[in-house]
């Protein structure tokens, strides 16, 4: 599986990777939190994720409340709230949040969006698989903070409905982004997320991350933040 992941990588340029961080927005909401953030290079993130069995034993998806009213008083659910910030170009907001127009990029594919319906917010470690992770000990009311982060901008994604389904609850050693550019991103973000919820990999996923942080991304930065 490692071996068919790195197909692709000739032509993939060793620039270092966008460093993971929160918005400007995201920054005034939650100063102390960002104080606290930490910085270093992919290996070294990817060593600091632990390593553990997982377990899919008691999961659904209704065990993480999502979508919530989000973190603004705006009158928009997380989902809008994510579409809103992620715009490259804003959209209308009608009554009751409902969005029309705007455009949107779609990083795992490169897609240019300009119908939000066509938008899925991925989860950027899906619940099922924070849930084999570590979430199944958590509370409900953590299990929902999780499900609807707005704290770091690495958390939820505007992405293809799509590549989203795609995606579905896999990990990087089973899934990765079609456009071979978004890789190291993607793998950055994954590890900040898992780093940032304090969320265990398994063997199989630790391979993976690791055949990256040594290989085609070696120069990529993370910054992750924990969560309150």
């Amino acid at each position: 599986m490692i071996k068919n992941l790195l197909r692709g990588f000739g032509a993939l340029s060793l620039a270092l990777a966008p460093l993971i961080a929160s918005t400007p927005a995201q920054a005034a909401q939650a100063p102390q939190e960002l104080r606290a953030a930490a910085v270093t290079t992919l290996a070294d993130a990817v060593g600091l994720v632990q390593v553990d069995e997982e377990s899919r034993a008691g999961y659904t998806r209704s065990s993480f409340k999502h979508w919530n009213s989000g973190d603004l008083a705006d009158g928009c659910n997380t989902r809008n709230e994510v579409l809103l910030a992620e715009a490259t170009t804003a959209p209308t907001v009608a009554s009751g949040c409902k969005l029309t127009g705007g455009t949107w990029q779609s990083y795992y594919d490169g897609q240019e969006v300009t119908d939000p319906g066509a938008l899925d917010i991925d989860h950027m470690v899906p619940l099922a698989e924070s849930w084999d992770s570590g979430a199944s000990a958590w509370t409900a009311a953590r299990r929902e903070a999780y499900a609807n982060d707005q704290g770091a901008a690495a958390s939820l994604v505007a992405v293809t409905a799509r590549t989203n389904r795609q995606k579905s609850d896999q990990d990087p050693a089973q899934w990765l982004p079609p456009a071979p550019e978004a890789h190291c991103r993607y793998v950055g973000e994954w590890v900040a997320t898992k780093l940032r919820w304090q969320l265990t990999a398994d063997t199989t996923e630790m391979d993976a991350l690791k055949v990256f942080a040594e290989g085609p991304c070696e120069d990529s930065i993370v910054a992750y933040t924990p969560a309150p």
